[in-house]
C-alpha cells in the first residue's frame, strides 16, 4: 500500500481579514487498503484530499506520497495519484467515454495500445455497451463510472475520489459502491455516505479544518453521529 505522511500539513489562505486556515496543522501517516474522510461540509475534507494530489500545496509543515514530497514533486506523485472529482463533468470532456479514456492514456499507453486499453477498463466497469455513446446520454452514476475509468486507465496506486456519490441516486450509489469493492487499489474517498465510510479499515473525522476522530470504519461513524447529535441539542456546540 502506498504510505501517505502529512506532518503538521497546514493550509491558510488569504482574506480581506488576515486569513482563513482551511486545515490546521495535521500529522498523519495512512497506509491502509481503504480510508474515508468524513464530515459536515466546509470541514477540511476536499482539502485534505487535494493535498495528497499536489492539487494543493500546503502552506505549512510537508505531505509526503511514498516519500515524495508534494511541494517539490507533483509531477512524481501524480503518476502515481488518481484524483475522481465530485462532478464527472470535470474529468469527461471528449464526446464519448472511450474517446476519455483514450485521452487519458495519451501519457502513458503507446498509441497502437489505447484502444484495446480502453475498452479492457471499460469493460471491468460494465461500462463497455455505453462506450460509444454520447456522455450527454448516461446518468449521473454512469458517467460517475466514466470519470473513474478514465482515472483508472493509467493505474494509479492510490486512489482518491472527492464526494463522488454526492450527485448519485440510490441504485447508482450502490452500483458505485460495488465497484469501488472490487478495485485492487488503494482508497481514500471523501464522502458523506455514512455506510460506505463505515465500511472502510479506517475513517478521519474532520471538523473545522481539524482530525477530531480517527477510528476504525464503525467507531469512527458512531462517533461523528453522535457529535453531530449533541451539536443539535439545545446549548450544543456550533
Amino acid at each position: 500500500m502506498t504510505r501517505i505522511e502529512l506532518d503538521r500539513a497546514t493550509v491558510e489562505v488569504p482574506t480581506d481579514t488576515g486569513g482563513r486556515v482551511l486545515l490546521h496543522p495535521t500529522t498523519l501517516t495512512l497506509t491502509e487498503r481503504r480510508v474515508a474522510v468524513i464530515g459536515p461540509n466546509g470541514s477540511g475534507k476536499s482539502t485534505l484530499l487535494r493535498l495528497l494530489d499536489a492539487l494543493l500545496e500546503p502552506t505549512g509543515g510537508t505531505v509526503r506520497v511514498d516519500g515524495l514530497d508534494t511541494r517539490h514533486q507533483p509531477a512524481a506523485i501524480r503518476r502515481r495519484v488518481g484524483f475522481v472529482f465530485t462532478d464527472p463533468a470535470a474529468q469527461l470532456i471528449m464526446p464519448t467515454l472511450r474517446e476519455d479514456v483514450q485521452l487519458s492514456l495519451r501519457r502513458t499507453t503507446p498509441r497502437r495500445q489505447r484502444a484495446d486499453r480502453a475498452t479492457e477498463v471499460l469493460d471491468a466497469l460494465g461500462l463497455g455497451p455505453l462506450a460509444d455513446q454520447s456522455v450527454f446520454d448516461l446518468s449521473a452514476g454512469e458517467r460517475q463510472l466514466g470519470a473513474l475509468a478514465v482515472v483508472l486507465a493509467v493505474d494509479p496506486a492510490l486512489l482518491l475520489l472527492d464526494e463522488p456519490s454526492t450527485l448519485l441516486d440510490l441504485p447508482n450509489t450502490l452500483l458505485l459502491r460495488r465497484t469501488l469493492d472490487r478495485l485492487d487499489q488503494q482508497v481514500l474517498i471523501s464522502t458523506h455516505d455514512l455506510d460506505l465510510a463505515a465500511g472502510c479499515e479506517r475513517v478521519l473525522v474532520l471538523d473545522g479544518g481539524r482530525v477530531v476522530v480517527d477510528d476504525a470504519g464503525p467507531a469512527a461513524v458512531q462517533a461523528y453521529r453522535r457529535r453531530t447529535a449533541e451539536r443539535l441539542l439545545p446549548g450544543g456546540r456550533g
